[in-house]
């Protein structure tokens, strides 16, 4: 009896793992199914999603960059330097003015060397050569041949140079015991600034028919050379 009493426990536990795995089995194949479904479903919008974001990226891609280019094009205009040709001429009230003596001590004065000095606050231009009039001379030196007729602009504190020779010609010498200097007027199209006397390096010196002025150089070099060597 007991023996058949056990037997038929573990026959109605056999038939419960039984039952529970088919349980087991048909949980497995809902899931199973549920997934699918999901997985179908999910791919359309996945689908769609990606259909929308390739459709809105044109859109909201190339139309600004133009207009980004226009406004740089139009910065740039209104940002352009100013030419130095718009620098007014210097006038004598811009300018400081000082002759030394080139030559060597104790040789005779024949080379002068005429600085211009801008003393204002502002640019401004000197133009051609200086009118240099060599004490009772009836006129100003004339130009030395084979210079630049150029106008350089002077920034505040910045100097132009211009070479004086007095003697060169041995003819008509006479002495020199004030000397005077203009600016002229470039083309004459106004009326030029009266000149002034400059002070002189030394009380007095020769000279003659010879003499010659060079136009206005950046450097002291450039200004000197046309008549140290020739």
């Amino acid at each position: 009896m007991n023996a058949v009493a056990r037997g038929s426990r573990k026959g109605s536990g056999r038939m419960r793992t039984y039952v529970a795995g088919a349980g087991v089995i048909a949980a497995v194949l809902t899931a199973a199914a549920c997934g699918t479904a999901d997985t179908s479903d999910g791919s359309k919008p996945s689908d769609t999603g990606s259909s929308a974001r390739a459709t809105a990226t044109p859109s909201t891609g190339a139309t600004p960059t133009p207009s980004v280019s226009a406004s740089r094009a139009t910065a740039t205009t209104s940002t352009e330097p100013i030419d130095d040709a718009s620098v007014d001429l210097c006038v004598m009230a811009d300018l400081k003015l000082t002759v030394t003596n080139y030559d060597a001590p104790g040789e005779p004065v024949r080379h002068l060397m005429l600085v211009a000095t801008n003393k204002s606050s502002k640019k401004c231009a000197v133009h051609s050569y200086p009118e240099v009039t060599l004490g009772d001379a009836k006129g100003f030196a004339p130009v030395k041949a084979g210079g630049v007729d150029e106008e350089l602009t002077l920034a505040p504190g910045e100097k132009a140079y211009a070479g004086v020779l007095a003697t060169g010609g041995h003819m008509d010498t006479y002495t020199v015991k004030f000397m005077t200097v203009g600016l002229g007027s470039p083309g004459g199209e106004t009326e030029p600034e009266k000149a002034i006397r400059v002070k002189m390096p030394v009380t007095s010196f020769e000279a003659d028919d010879g003499q010659r002025v060079t136009e206005w150089a950046g450097t002291e070099g450039l200004a000197m050379r046309p008549i140290t060597q020739s």
